[in-house]
């Protein structure tokens, strides 16, 4: 198995008949999936998603692929193929077409939707080309075939990108559900049409490549959720992606069952589920789902509230209900349902929100203590299936954490893939299919580009670690007048500390220190303002160390008069 070096450097220029695969995320980390795909000169990208922050980093909305390696050279991508449209795949897509807002995007109905309705926000109108499964399409000198795949939201897309170097096939996000609610199968016929053409390369899923065996069927919840319902005395609280339709008709069929009525909380999955409901891939009975502020009319026991909020997100509705910072306050024996698996990354914060409900009374369904959910990513079982089927030349695992690829290479080696025909890559790495074989040849800048309200990549990781300073240690502000002729100090230091533990009376004993280096300092002939706070900086850093064993952010301000 290859795998990248940390002295790769620059990819060469790529041969002639060549094809070159760079993902620029969703490889070593769950989200942020993107890939481009470079021909004869030409790009197609399949997938610009996002990833969610975590607690390390503080004040940021989304994490962005890097599309510093495709800006000079929108111009050469013919489009972006979109493969289904949960966040991790598409919510990057608005920040890349404000770059070039006339690349086309192609993907499902429900997928181009769910796009559409985003990019109305952003104000970009997209160009869009709607496929389904069995179409084939030829988007500059890439020939793509879509294949219908089954996952947690409808209308996912695997794609099959012919050129002249080779077939490629991403499966984008799958399992193998026999009885989905859709009743729409992942099309093994079509993957094993394609096999005996020849896959030459196939990128493919990894998030559960861990897990052994197969995924339980959707359907299974619906019992388990009939149970739920049937024994709750008050209101239901569920807990959803904005984007799994397919648990959202669950449980309208459980309320339409049980005699309650549903409204949808927050701004997405009010969207969201408006949209498929148009689009026919929600099936709402008349009545049933009610404005949210109607509830107060209608009795505990006939409310089921659907909001986001199942990862722990501190601004969802949810996390904002455990910490009664929201309009509906949690009361002792509601039923709240997390109808989630864990986002790797997630478990403190969403175990911090089930404690947080369960102080208010709550009874807290999660998949820890019932089957309220199954994965929408195939199991170990289901990919050893899968690879017997397609058989690929070579092999590339994608969307997944390092520990995901690795198993999922070993499922691959296990069916008969060459070990040295399995690319085990990260994000920014480059990969060439040449004369049938893949290979690394190089990496490329894509590191994270982080979102903080309106900005876009003017947070940088200096600025997360002074964040975290500032979270963790407090600051210390140090104000000193000095003389500008003879570099005396004339008024100060006066010294004040924030969210430190220290009280501002003991920085008496320092200001004796200050006031000797910036003596010392001006007798030496140094007296620039920018010179002296690093002084000052130094002397309150090492007291405040030596005495406190704390190292808070020194902010200093040396003003000349």
């Amino acid at each position: 198995m290859s795998h990248p070096h940390p002295e790769l450097g620059r990819p060469p220029k790529l041969p002639k008949g060549g094809l070159r695969v760079t993902p620029l995320g969703g490889l070593g980390e769950i989200g942020r999936n993107m890939t481009v795909f470079e021909f004869d000169g030409r790009l197609l990208i399949v997938d610009c998603g996002v990833l969610f922050p975590e607690e390390e980093q503080p004040g940021v909305d989304l994490i962005l692929p890097d599309f510093t390696t495709i800006r000079d050279r929108l111009d050469d991508v013919e489009g972006i193929v979109l493969t289904h449209g949960h966040e991790d795949h598409i919510g990057g897509v608005p920040y890349l077409l404000r770059l070039k807002p006339d690349i086309p995007l192609i993907g499902s109905k429900l997928t181009l939707a769910l796009i559409e309705a985003k990019l109305q926000e952003h104000r970009i109108r997209p160009y869009t080309l709607e496929v389904t499964e069995g179409q084939r399409e030829r988007i500059g000198p890439f020939d793509c075939e879509f294949i219908a795949v089954n996952h947690s939201i409808p209308d996912a897309l695997a794609v099959a990108i012919r050129t002249p170097a080779g077939m490629v096939v991403h499966t984008g996000d799958f399992k193998m559900d026999q009885l989905p609610l859709d009743r729409r199968l992942t099309d093994l016929h079509a993957f094993a049409r394609l096999s005996e053409e020849g896959i030459d390369l196939l990128l493919s899923d990894s998030t559960n490549a861990e897990v052994p065996g197969f995924v339980p069927p959707e359907r299974d919840i619906s019992n388990v959720l009939r149970q739920v319902f049937a024994g709750a005395q008050k209101r239901i609280i569920v807990a959803s992606f904005a984007s799994h339709v397919h648990r959202i008709q669950q449980i309208l069929d459980a309320a339409h069952e049980y005699g309650r009525r549903v409204a949808f909380v927050g701004r997405s999955m009010v969207r969201n589920m408006g949209i498929a409901r148009d689009l026919g891939y929600l099936r709402v009975p008349p009545g049933l789902v009610v404005d949210v502020k109607t509830l107060d009319d209608l009795p505990d026991h006939e409310v089921v509230l659907v909001c986001t909020g199942s990862q722990g997100e501190p601004m969802a509705a949810l996390s904002r209900m455990a910490n009664r910072d929201h309009q509906i306050r949690i009361v002792q024996g509601d039923t709240v349902i997390l109808a989630s698996s864990l986002i790797p990354g997630n478990e403190n914060a969403v175990y911090r929100v089930i404690n947080g409900l369960t102080r208010w009374g709550a009874n807290v369904i999660h998949k820890g203590n019932a089957k309220v959910h199954v994965s929408g990513h195939a199991s170990a079982g289901e990919l050893l299936y899968f690879y017997n089927i397609c058989r690929p030349k070579n092999l590339m695992p994608v969307h997944g954490e390092w520990r995901h690829l690795r198993a999922n290479a070993e499922l691959g080696a296990l069916t008969g893939v060459p070990k040295d025909h399995i690319v085990i890559a990260e994000d920014g790495v480059v990969v060439d299919l040449v004369d049938g074989r893949a290979r690394i040849v190089g990496k490329v800048q894509a590191g994270y580009v982080y979102v903080d309200g309106l900005s876009v990549g003017d947070v940088t990781e200096a600025s997360l670690k002074d964040r975290r300073i500032l979270g963790d240690e407090g600051f210390i502000s140090v104000f000193v007048v000095v003389d500008s002729t003879t570099g005396k100090v004339v008024g100060g230091p006066h010294v004040q500390a924030r969210g430190s533990g220290i009280d501002d009376a003991v920085f008496t004993a320092v200001v004796p220190k200050i006031e000797e280096a910036i003596a010392k300092s001006a007798a030496d002939g140094v007296a620039e303002p920018h010179q002296l706070q690093q002084l000052v900086r130094r002397i309150v850093g090492r007291w405040v160390s030596d005495t406190y064993r704390r190292r808070p952010m020194i902010l200093p301000v040396v003003v000349e008069v």
